[in-house]
């Protein structure tokens, strides 16, 4: 919940009208979609973030990479279909609400490069890999999958 509040702040005293949208509607839908990562997301994609990041082949669970990466398949794909719809998470313009859900697609096709074709989920990352944050704090972290 930290770092969504730490993304809020700095959206409103920085970026007011535009990491914070102007629209009410588009305010709600963005934190919407923040809370989702939070409460969906974020905890489908931990048994297999931290077994392929932090385990070595001879500590993980087998299992709960394979059912959290599911998960997290799942979770996104709900991500993906919305995004066939909308250029951004809370519409026509990047907020707030794509800066946490950035990072959990990154993490996506890192953990999961088999995963079935998400063309919307694709189709934006793409935007947000052509921006300079997004470059310099998401793919700049380099995540060494033990083995």
């Amino acid at each position: 919940w930290e770092s969504n509040a730490i993304v809020r702040y700095l959206a409103r005293q920085y970026g007011a009208g535009t990491l914070e949208p102007r629209e009410a509607h588009a305010i709600a839908h963005a934190n919407q979609w923040m809370d989702w990562k939070l409460t969906i997301v974020g905890p489908a994609h931990v048994p297999a973030f931290f077994n392929l990041v932090f385990k070595t082949p001879q500590e993980r669970d087998l299992d709960a990479i394979e059912k959290g990466l599911a998960a997290f398949t799942s979770a996104m794909s709900i991500l993906d279909a919305h995004l066939q719809k909308s250029a951004f998470v809370a519409g026509d313009a990047f907020s707030m609400g794509d800066i946490p859900l950035g990072v959990m697609g990154h993490r996506l096709t890192l953990l999961a490069p088999n995963r079935p074709s998400m063309p919307g989920l694709d189709r934006w990352l793409d935007a947000l890999r052509k921006r300079p944050g997004f470059r310099d704090h998401v793919e700049a972290i380099k995540y060494t999958i033990q083995t």
